[in-house]
């Protein structure tokens, strides 16, 4: 059997260059159909496509189902849309018939779990994706749940399954909600493939691949998708990573994916796994000249990651896993990973090339409504609210922050729309958009101001496997330069009809500050008032968790906000996002947060706990309690993590200083870290010493009456006490007081 390869691919094939299918004839639908109705209304006879997601469908840019399906329309075509369905049986699952090629299965723009639960697992009762923010309108694990059903409502339909959730679970992954290490979600799915990040060329590969008469199970060589076999083909080269190092000194050029031999393994944990015997050509790297002498090609070596069982078993495995797949992310160099899960395997194959400006100017100008269904009436969106009259205007993101998926998701490598694409997004918005007044609400994207940043070498871009552009420090090799951005601007600015541009999306000030011209242009004119940015923490110890600069380059960002707000004649503020239970994070380093923010007046009314989502290296850290931004061994760093509810809720009460239903909470740490020296009710300390008079426990909570004060049977409400007459001479002291009082 000769290995297929995907990694040696030089150019991908233009996503708009294929030959269109026969449906073209049908021309573009007004909007994607909902309904066997609406399908005659068209002439359909039948789908072709039929995309199931787990959020309310609007037809706009910003939403996934709605860019994959106008993007496969525009291929020639024909893709119905069920949104929402009843997952509690196949029925929903049947409203459009049967597709002639395939399902494609998203849970939404966001994970479901993510979606419906808080980060104290707390269950929402909210849905900003769902018509009058009706929770409860999507199951827990969409992509499997709605892939299950495709499968019972007809079957042999091959299942391709996508979005953010899927990409996030395509390896074995530690599961916040059920504190557990799940398999990938290709295995309790039952789904055919799977397609990660910006799906485009994957998918429309597929389709015309499937339109040609190819069964699903032919397709094995497409980037950025991963599937399930019965072992590794012949003629591979497998690259072992599964042994963990131990300490010592480490050669300058040491392989990311395999480790010197470790003495203290258990010998079963030494011994060869006879379930993850192949018939392939085996070999251990020890460093990437052995790979050179050895002519190893990357087409056709896949990197071995531990087995589910022994990541699951083992949390020095997960992270190991986790830090050698964040290490083949980049396009250029990427290797195909395998992962045995019992007595099968997950293959992933390398990353999909980015798309051009040219490609992406496409996407984005495919023929989108830009509202939701005419079958919601007057239902409200808040998510399409939130972004009716805003521009993205780019992709991916190479800050790299621990805590993120984006970069997992959409890559490190940036994808810019050109400024002529972004001005006539914004005119069509004037001229299409139901009361515009004017205000176009953002122009950016997963950054506000990394348009058109990259590499400055394309040969460097590609071999470069740094986990972030900008940390510990910015790469000498990144183009910083934001003059681009700033023209941008301003042509925006300049079209007729256009009152305002907003700047809503997350801005990188450790960038910013390297244009000043950029923070001057957007103070001056792109600030309604506040501005918010993400320093995330102030201490060094999380902030090196989470690959975030200093507290210097923010002084230094609120120097030149402070300059040019004055300078411009506004009164504008800037209001920093922080991070409560992050890894890394210490009891001492909240409590320094919190004192940071009752030196600098802030008040923060939410705050942010860290959430857990599937593949990031913070989730990593969270299980494994080990740092995968270094090499991972027994014996390598240790990260000190908040687990449980209630050390968590503390970190949380630190930035909610000033709330006094967190003083009973913060005054007993405070007394145990033996910093009872900032209760008080001056202005260096933190908090009072006691509580207010009027204030009585949140509703559910139980009273810590050793640190309020208050006796038991008072039930949290302050009970006044019996005045004693005092000493002859304490009463002769109070009535001397009281006419002095009075006079």
């Amino acid at each position: 059997m000769k290995p297929q390869s995907t990694a040696q691919q030089s150019s991908p094939t233009s996503l708009f260059s294929y030959r269109k299918f026969w449906a073209e004839c049908f021309g573009p639908a007004p909007f994607l159909p909902m309904s066997k109705k609406e399908m005659d209304e068209l002439g359909w006879d039948s789908c072709d496509i039929i995309i199931v997601t787990g959020d309310a469908y609007v037809d706009h840019p910003s939403f996934g189902m709605a860019v994959i399906g106008r993007v496969l329309e525009a291929q020639g075509f024909r893709v119905g849309i069920i949104a929402q369905p009843d997952w509690t049986s196949k029925e929903a699952f049947q409203a459009l018939g049967k597709p002639n090629l395939f399902f494609g299965v998203a849970a939404g723009n966001m994970d479901s779990m993510i979606n419906r639960y808080t980060a104290d697992r707390k269950l929402r009762h909210d849905d900003a994706y769902s018509p009058n923010d009706e929770g409860g309108k999507r199951p827990d694990r969409a992509v499997t749940v709605y892939s299950q059903r495709c499968k019972e409502a007809f079957k042999g339909i091959p299942v391709v399954i996508g979005s953010i959730e899927a990409s996030l679970r395509r390896i074995a992954h530690y599961d916040y909600w059920s504190d557990k290490v799940k398999r990938s979600v290709l295995l309790d799915s039952k789904a055919d493939l799977l397609v990660y990040g910006n799906a485009e060329r994957a998918i429309v590969d597929i389709a015309h691949r499937l339109a040609a008469d190819e069964t699903i199970h032919d397709i094995r060589d497409l980037r950025g998708t991963a599937f399930v076999r019965k072992r590794v083909p012949d003629g591979w080269t497998i690259i072992d990573s599964s042994s963990i190092d131990t300490p010592g000194k480490i050669a300058p050029k040491q392989n990311p994916y395999v480790v010197p031999d470790q003495n203290d393994c258990s010998d079963k944990e030494k011994s060869k796994d006879k379930s993850e015997e192949t018939t392939a050509n085996v070999i251990t790297i020890i460093d990437p000249l052995a790979a050179r002498k050895q002519r190893i090609g990357k087409s056709t070596a896949v990197i071995r990651l531990p087995s589910y069982e022994k990541v699951k078993k083992d949390p020095v495995f997960y992270a190991h896993a986790s830090r050698v797949l964040h290490l083949e992310t980049n396009p250029g160099n990427a290797r195909a990973l395998v992962q045995r899960h019992g007595d099968r395997e997950v293959w992933l194959n390398p990353p999909p090339f980015p798309l051009s400006t040219e490609e992406l100017d496409d996407v984005f100008e495919l023929p989108y409504q830009r509202r939701p269904h005419p079958t919601y009436g007057d239902a409200r969106i808040p998510a399409y609210e939130m972004i009716r009259n805003s521009v993205n205007i780019m992709r991916g993101c190479f800050g790299g922050c621990t805590f993120c998926s984006i970069t997992e998701h959409e890559g490190r490598i940036i994808q810019s729309r050109s400024e002529d694409s972004i001005l006539r997004e914004i005119e069509s918005i004037r001229d299409k958009t139901p009361g515009f007044t004017g205000t176009i609400s953002d122009l950016g994207g997963p950054t506000a101001n990394m348009w058109r940043l990259n590499c400055k070498s394309k040969t460097i871009e590609e071999n470069c496997r740094r986990l972030s552009c900008i940390y510990p420090s910015i790469c000498k090799n990144l183009d910083t330069d934001q003059m681009p951005l700033v023209n941008l601007y301003r042509a925006a600015r300049e079209l007729p009809g256009i009152k305002r541009i907003l700047i809503a999306s997350g801005l990188r000030y450790d960038l910013a500050v390297e244009t000043p011209a950029y923070v001057r242009e957007l103070v001056t004119h792109h600030v309604g008032g506040y501005l918010k940015i993400a320093p995330e923490h102030t201490e060094n110890g999380p902030l090196s968790k989470m690959m975030k600069p200093g507290m210097g380059t923010y002084d230094r960002f609120k120097a030149m906000f402070d300059k040019y707000s004055k300078e411009a004649g506004k009164e504008q503020y800037l209001i920093p996002y922080f991070i409560a239970a992050h890894p890394g994070t210490t009891d001492e380093d909240m409590m320094n947060l919190a004192l940071w923010l009752k030196r600098n007046g802030f008040r923060a009314d939410q705050v942010q706990a860290f959430y857990p989502s599937p593949m990031a290296s913070a989730t990593a850290m969270y299980y494994s309690e080990k740092n995968p931004l270094h090499k991972v061994s027994r014996h390598s760093e240790s990260v000190k993590t908040p687990k449980g509810l209630r050390h968590r809720r503390l970190h949380k009460a630190f930035l909610r200083y000033h709330d006094a239903d967190n003083w009973p909470m913060l005054r007993e740490a405070l007394k145990k870290m033996g910093r009872a020296d900032l209760i008080g009710t001056g202005k260096k300390h933190l908090i009072p010493p006691r509580q207010p008079r009027t204030w009585v426990p949140p509703k559910g909570s139980t009273a810590l009456t050793q640190h309020t004060g208050l006796p038991p049977q008072s039930d949290g409400k302050r009970i006044p006490r019996k005045k004693s007459a005092g000493s002859a001479k304490t009463r002769k002291n109070r009535a001397i007081r009281s006419r002095a009082r009075q006079l």
